[in-house]
């Protein structure tokens, strides 16, 4: 899907649709979520360069879905797909199905 390589401890992931309709039927705005973000690892950098000059590994691989700081990705449109670019500090958890 994108041609992006990241840098560094960054890593590419496509959002995930949230529910934005609760079970009794109201709808919650963008701005009324608390949750963190969650979405597919399309690509992941090398890791993040230590002081010393080696590098910390990646702890996601290509295909991990993953919970991240909700405010903390950069949104970008590539080809007409919404893509993030997130540090791997920011990733909460990888989801196990």
């Amino acid at each position: 899907m994108t041609n992006l390589q990241p840098l560094n401890g960054n890593l590419i992931v496509r959002p995930l649709m949230q529910e934005t309709q609760t079970a009794s039927g109201i709808f919650i705005p963008d701005s009324g979520e608390k949750k963190p973000g969650q979405g597919e690892v399309l690509a992941v950098g090398p890791g993040a360069l230590k002081e010393d000059g080696s590098l910390v590994a990646m702890q996601v691989k290509i295909g991990d879905n993953v919970l991240f700081k909700k405010y903390c990705p950069d949104e970008f449109e590539i080809n007409g797909d919404k893509v993030l670019v997130l540090s791997q500090n920011d990733v909460l958890a990888i989801i196990n199905n």
